[in-house]
């Protein structure tokens, strides 16, 4: 597959390794790169001005079946095939993506969320509950025990399924953000993912209650005039309500407590009422994003660009928003330093415009409600080996570690 650009393609990571550094390629790019995503050539914005155009220009689409001339060619043999060829609104464009974003609106309204607040306060309290029995000088993995249990605990009750579902969810939702898996090994997961999403509709069929995956067979099952949901995009839908909640928030935290736990002097400006939680929550999300790039656009039409360039008709775009946190046009020369007393802490974690993320306001919730209580119960918490030995999630998509290993209460010498 070849760029509709002259320029030499920048090879992405598929590992992720270092993607600090591939965010000053990009930045050095102008105002889209030219790069290669795993065998597939698209344009990367990393330019926060022109990465918020974009999001909101109505000649670029979602729609890779109706505005990507090499989309059935990619599909067939492309390892992030999930990413575009589903139907849901994140794959939507224009009318279709205002019928299914209005049709799931009804369950993230602000009063539905703040009803959810008792929910996750227990919830975190449980988990944190169970950690107080290890021994004190005891290594725990804080990304298996707390930052993982949390989101998927908070989604089942949203979607209504059980434990035993969540376990079959999260394993293959992880490898949906692996992107080193061959080709064969994603179409899999992708297969098996699917598999327990008809279980969880059938079940809920059969016994239907208070919960989205009830709300939205109704639709589904109720409306014959074209405005509901087709078999397809309910299982789309389900599929994007399931990884969006899960695997983002998983990071959120994950980055939150390995950020605060290495800048000791930010944990401090909020014990000292200098700074709340929710900064600490947005300059997160800003600094280091649940998801580094967001595939993929179309241009339905040419796109000149502030730098003279252009995208062109029928190009990829690449919506890399690691990159376009930490731009110096945004903020400045400390653009790369965590401080959660920033005066400007916009970022792009959740997306822009008509795409903007309808969990945003859940996922907040639950990172500010789990660094609350983690630094509540255990205000000695700290890392069990040095940051420099965390390693990486294998992905150039998902921003998390592998493990997050923590002393809760550091033994007295």
């Amino acid at each position: 597959m070849t760029s509709l650009s002259p320029q030499q393609p920048y090879v992405l990571d598929p590992t992720g390794a270092d993607r600090h550094a591939e965010h000053k390629v990009l930045h050095a790019g102008g105002a889209a790169t030219s790069v290669d995503i795993l065998g597939v050539t698209a344009r990367a914005v990393a330019d926060p001005a022109v990465l918020k155009d974009l999001l909101t220009n109505r000649d670029i689409s979602k729609d890779g079946r109706a505005h990507w001339p090499p989309f059935e060619e990619v599909i067939q043999t492309w390892p992030l095939t999930l990413w575009i060829n589903v139907d849901n609104m994140f794959t939507a464009f224009g009318g279709e993506h205002r019928r299914l974003r209005r049709l799931i609106a009804p369950a993230f309204t602000a009063r539905r969320i703040a009803a959810l607040g008792e929910v996750v306060e227990t919830i975190v309290s449980d988990i944190l509950d169970t950690l107080t029995t290890h021994p004190a000088d005891e290594i725990i993995d804080l990304r298996e025990q707390l930052a993982f249990p949390v989101p998927i605990a908070v989604i089942a009750r949203l979607l209504g399924f059980s434990p035993s579902q969540a376990v079959g969810f999260r394993m293959i939702v992880d490898g949906v953000f692996d992107t080193t898996l061959t080709a064969a090994l994603a179409r899999a997961n992708a297969a098996a993912l699917y598999e327990v999403i008809n279980e969880l509709i059938a079940s809920k069929r059969a016994h239907p209650g208070e919960d989205l995956t009830s709300h939205l067979i109704a639709v589904r099952d109720s409306e014959g005039d074209g405005s509901g949901l087709s078999e397809d995009e309910l299982r789309g839908t389900l599929m994007l309500m399931i990884s969006a909640g899960y695997e983002t928030t998983v990071n959120a935290i994950d980055q939150a407590i390995t950020l605060l736990l290495t800048h000791p002097e930010q944990l401090d400006h909020v014990r000292s009422g200098r700074a709340v939680w929710s900064d600490v929550v947005e300059e997160t999300l800003r600094l280091e994003p649940p998801a580094t790039h967001i595939p993929l656009r179309y241009a339905i039409n040419d796109v000149d660009l502030p730098d003279g360039t252009t995208i062109a008709k029928g190009e990829a775009v690449l919506a890399s928003v690691g990159a376009a946190n930490r731009h110096p046009s945004w903020h400045g020369e400390t653009a790369d330093s965590y401080d959660v007393t920033r005066v400007t802490q916009e970022h792009l974690a959740f997306g822009h415009g008509v795409h903007f993320c309808l969990g945003a306001p859940l996922a907040r919730m639950e990172v500010k409600t789990v660094l609350e209580q983690l630094f509540d119960r255990f205000p000695k918490v700290e890392l069990a080996v040095p940051v420099g030995e965390l390693t990486q999630i294998n992905s150039l998509i998902s921003n998390g570690h592998q493990q997050l290993p923590v002393r809760l209460r550091p033994a007295v010498h």
